[in-house]
């Protein structure tokens, strides 16, 4: 059964709960498509809310009707791997959902939020650099693939991703 959800924008009152989502959330679902040798060295780099982030205004939290927090994710302007972009252009920051809860529509719910809320500040392109895992799903949002690209995370430390672009202008939200 799906729990009863709303989306909420996050503030930095929320780390705790993000980190223990991150926590619970990647190591489980990312395992069957990377090694342990990258697990090993990603998982304590990625697992971890970003203050900045859940500063921003925008990044979302998908709760239950217990306020427990089921999902999380966000978006910039431009690309975290490099300068500031132009304001038709952000990035897709740091989603995970419940492992536990995986395909009931709760990550759906919060990309909408996050897609709506990137359109209205005049993004008209959303790119992401996906997991391997969430490939599928951002292809169900709209987004295509385009290259693989491997995200340093700290020197001589990479994470393989695959870079993902949308046009909000043409995806239905």
């Amino acid at each position: 059964m799906t729990p009863t959800l709303s989306v909420r924008q996050a503030s930095p009152a929320d780390i705790a709960a993000v980190d223990a989502l991150l926590a619970r959330s990647y190591p489980r679902l990312l395992a069957a498509d990377y090694p342990p040798s990258i697990m090993v060295l990603a998982i304590p780099r990625i697992a971890r809310a970003r203050p900045e982030l859940l500063a921003s205004g925008n990044y979302f939290l998908a709760e239950d009707g217990a306020g427990r927090v089921l999902a999380a994710g966000g978006w910039t302007r431009g690309n975290p791997l490099g300068p500031e972009g132009s304001g038709g252009s952000g990035h897709v920051r740091h989603v995970a959902t419940d492992p536990d809860l995986t395909r009931r529509g709760i990550g759906r719910a919060l990309m909408g939020r996050v897609m709506l809320d990137a359109r209205k500040a005049g993004v008209e392109w959303l790119d992401c650099l996906s997991t391997r895992t969430a490939v599928p799903f951002y292809q169900a949002l709209g987004f295509r693939a385009l290259h693989p690209v491997d995200v340093p995370l700290a020197p001589g430390i990479v994470f393989p991703a695959i870079r993902m672009m949308a046009n909000l202008r043409q995806t239905a939200i």
